[in-house]
């Protein structure tokens, strides 16, 4: 029997920006050994074009990706890490849950919606060795 997946989920509100790329980010640093999930809470049901475009920068097509809710989402995760959705996430089942705050990037100008990008990637990053030393 192959090894359990990680599973861990990303959460915003519009599930547009910042947890479409923390998703795919840890596709790309988890590889087959995650499985990477995103939803918001209040989902805008596109993902922001800025995002589609920083992303390809890094190597990853963000447009097979959809925006979608909350209540899509099943299942229990290793890690449930919000992006500052507060009081609009509702609770999901999760050994660790981390918020991390991330400032929203679709206002920002472009080197800082780059720093918003490359902050979530080292964060997934970490988290993914930190989850991978603890499992």
């Amino acid at each position: 029997m192959p090894p359990a997946r990680t599973r861990v989920l990303f959460v915003c509100v519009e599930n547009a920006n910042r947890s479409q790329m923390a998703e795919a980010f840890a596709r790309l640093h988890g590889g087959d050994g995650v499985e990477a999930v995103s939803a918001g809470s209040r989902p805008s049901g596109v993902i922001n074009p800025r995002a589609v475009r920083f992303m390809e920068e890094v190597g990853y097509d963000l447009t097979a990706h959809a925006s979608k809710s909350l209540d899509q989402i099943e299942g229990e995760f290793d890690a449930v890490i919000t992006m500052g959705c507060g009081d609009d996430c509702p609770w999901v089942p999760a050994r660790r849950r981390e918020d991390w705050a991330l400032p929203d990037p679709k206002h920002m100008d472009d080197e800082q919606y780059r720093a918003v990008r490359d902050e979530i990637s080292a964060r997934v990053r970490a988290l993914l060795a930190d989850l991978a030393r603890t499992a």
